[in-house]
């Protein structure tokens, strides 16, 4: 059964939920599609802010479920960050521009995990850059054309998860194709089933 999200440009539905104002890269080739001047912008827009990934909560119980989740996460990365302050910076920006994009964090770590393990200047044979190997024609298409800033922690997950988010929304929700389509094999099942299973690794349920 293929996985459906909820569609997104600007608002982040799981924000709302938390009460908010191993290997070489294995990316393949991202395509570069012709995009309408509406998505061109919206995606221009989704990258533009540069803000540092500092939450603010609505109430106690949602920055005690952030806590929780960041605790239970980084127990989990320490093999593969093993720098505390790394770590946790990078698992504070994960959850941040996730679910900025309305992506649920532990999808987008499990996109990380099959894409770089990890790897914050890992490069796939098609040039695909960063933990969530964007290629670097989108920094022309909706960026200022820095392709070196893909190496930027926060930079390289406002791209990905923006771009990820847009082909949910081409894909009317069909997560299946998105990732097919995010890795530029839509239609195979390789990819799209690695990641859904790697995400099963970072499943989060606070209170459990």
């Amino acid at each position: 059964m293929r996985m459906r999200l909820a569609s997104w440009l600007g608002g982040a539905v799981l924000a709302c939920a938390f009460g908010l104002g191993g290997g070489k890269a294995s990316a393949g080739n991202q395509k570069e599609e012709a995009l309408s001047d509406s998505v061109r912008l919206a995606l221009a827009n989704a990258i533009a802010d540069a803000r540092p990934p500092r939450p603010a909560f609505r109430t106690e119980a949602a920055r005690a479920r952030y806590q929780a989740w960041l605790d239970a996460m980084s127990g989990r990365l320490v093999k593969r960050l093993p720098d505390v302050q790394t770590r946790t910076e990078f698992l504070e920006t994960v959850w941040y521009e996730s679910t900025r994009a309305g992506l649920d964090p532990g999808l987008v770590l499990g996109l990380i995990q099959v894409e770089s393990a990890y790897r914050k200047y890992a490069i796939s044979i098609a040039g695909a850059r960063g933990y969530m190997q964007v290629m670097p024609f989108w920094t022309k298409v909706i960026g200022d054309g820095d392709r070196r800033r893909l190496f930027h922690m926060q930079t390289n997950l406002r791209y990905g998860c923006a771009i990820l988010r847009m082909y949910i929304d081409m894909e009317r929700g069909d997560l299946y194709l998105a990732l097919g389509r995010y890795n530029g094999s839509r239609g195979k099942p390789k990819y799209p089933n690695a990641v859904l299973a790697a995400w099963k690794n970072w499943e989060f349920k606070h209170g459990i």
